[in-house]
């Protein structure tokens, strides 16, 4: 099911500026021509996929402060996405929301390596995920009406560039 999914997926997103990530699977992304992997706190560490897939498959790895965004960074992975920074019942088992705050000293202190915001963001505070140094964001709710994607998609574009 996951790997007809992702190759679905796949096809989709061949050709465009999108990039398919798959959680937790690196072996289902790669057979199935996803670009990358999203590993989480209980996944197998970034260094390993790096090795086994090569440096041209992307690797994100979630992270829940900063020296788990440092260690991320150092074990091979391309991106951290650090959360949850806002509250969202999906996010509330690693703890209390963190913050802006904490966010812009996670970005700023690793300003040459791209820090994603996660947990709780919306269209009404995706701007203070930009201006706190978040290089993107990641959301499920928010891009969960297929309907209101494009104009969402815009709305966070928008918010991106008058950071």
């Amino acid at each position: 099911m996951l790997y007809d999914l992702t190759l679905q997926a796949a096809r989709i997103t061949r050709g465009s500026n999108t990039r398919l990530l798959i959680n937790d699977r690196a072996d289902v992304a790669l057979s199935a021509g996803a670009a990358g992997v999203h590993l989480t706190a209980g996944s197998i560490e970034a260094s390993v996929i790096r090795r086994t897939f090569g440096d041209d498959f992307l690797i994100g790895v979630s992270t829940h402060s900063l020296e788990e965004a440092r260690a991320a960074r150092d074990d091979g992975a391309d991106f951290a996405v650090f959360g949850p920074v806002f509250e969202t019942i999906s996010k509330r088992a690693y703890g209390e929301p963190l913050g802006l705050e904490k966010l812009e000293q996670v970005a700023g202190a690793m300003r040459q390596f791209p820090v994603l915001a996660l947990g709780g963001v919306t269209l009404d505070n995706v701007a203070g995920c930009f201006r706190a140094g978040a290089a993107g964001v990641a959301a499920i709710r928010l891009m969960n009406d297929p309907d209101q994607l494009a104009r969402v998609v815009a709305e966070i574009d928008a918010s991106f560039r008058s950071r």
